[in-house]
């Protein structure tokens, strides 16, 4: 494209020119002509590269989701050929220490598993091939959500706040708008802390044509500078980290591309120390009348 640039700038000005000295008719129309070609080479030019920035755009950005894939499937597997080798090698010959060995590898296969599948409903999830548009009540999916939650966590279970007005209609896929909301549930559980956690969920009309549904918690809060990143692939805060909970970094991923397929909106507010709100805005559906 480069090469090209170069001699279409040379005759659009030479077109320019005659156009500007020339008397006959001949030279008229050959600047006129030189100008066109010169026009249409330039727009090329320009929507060559947009192709190109877009092309290079997407695979930079295909190739950190493959980067990131393999570095969060490395570690699981890391672990799992490890405890087949111990095991293989008879190095543990105490009972409760192969009970232990076991134990932990059904732990990261498990891991392993969990992880394959959020990756997989990710990308089906995005392609936007999976959802219905229907009516759906946002009270239902606001239950099955807190269903789910409490299936997710009876080994520690919790008590949500519930306070839905149960009029308000949105269009769309009321399964994965459920695992959206169960998603954003799971995270204010995982980090708050157990002793004081305190969970809630709200759905109330905006002053606009919207449904605003919110998730708010207790817990330890998101620093300013993490809160965009959050939305992020295999993206995990501080606190994640330095505390070792368990995830993968894909629950916020999922939530985003969710709400993005309904032409919704999600943000969170938050401060340390003090928990996080999470609200997810979708147009509101007419009540039938």
């Amino acid at each position: 494209m480069l090469a090209t640039l170069f001699p279409t700038v040379l005759m659009t000005a030479l077109g320019i020119i005659m156009l500007a000295v020339g008397s006959g008719s001949v030279n008229v129309v050959i600047g006129v002509l030189l100008l066109a070609f010169c026009t249409t080479s330039l727009t090329g030019y320009i929507l060559g590269s947009i192709f190109v920035s877009r092309g290079a755009s997407l695979a930079r950005v295909q190739n950190d989701f493959v980067s990131s894939v393999s570095h969060e499937l490395r570690t699981p597997l890391t672990s799992i050929r490890l405890f087949i080798e111990t095991l293989r090698d008879e190095r543990l010959t105490d009972p409760l220490e192969r009970e232990k060995c076991l134990g932990l590898l059904q732990r990261e296969v498990e891991r392993l598993d969990g992880l394959v599948r959020r990756v997989i409903e990710l990308s089906r999830i995005e392609s936007r091939g999976l959802f219905t548009k229907t009516p759906v009540r946002v009270a239902d999916v606001i239950d099955d959500a807190i269903a789910a939650f409490d299936a997710a966590t009876l080994s520690d279970p919790v008590t949500i706040d519930r306070d839905v007005d149960e009029r308000l209609l949105v269009t769309g896929d009321r399964e994965t708008l459920a695992l959206a909301v169960t998603n954003l549930l799971l995270n204010a559980h995982k980090y708050t802390n157990p002793t004081t956690r305190w969970i809630a969920v709200s759905v109330k009309a905006a002053p606009t044509t919207d449904v605003d549904i919110r998730v708010k918690d207790n817990g330890a809060g998101i620093p300013r500078a993490e809160q965009r990143l959050i939305f992020e692939q295999f993206e995990r805060g501080q606190h994640a980290i330095d505390e070792r909970t368990s995830g993968s970094g894909l629950g916020l991923a999922i939530v985003r591309a969710i709400i993005q397929a309904h032409k919704g909106k999600i943000e969170v507010r938050s401060k340390e120390g003090e928990g996080s709100e999470f609200r997810i805005r979708l147009k509101r559906r007419k009540l039938p009348s």
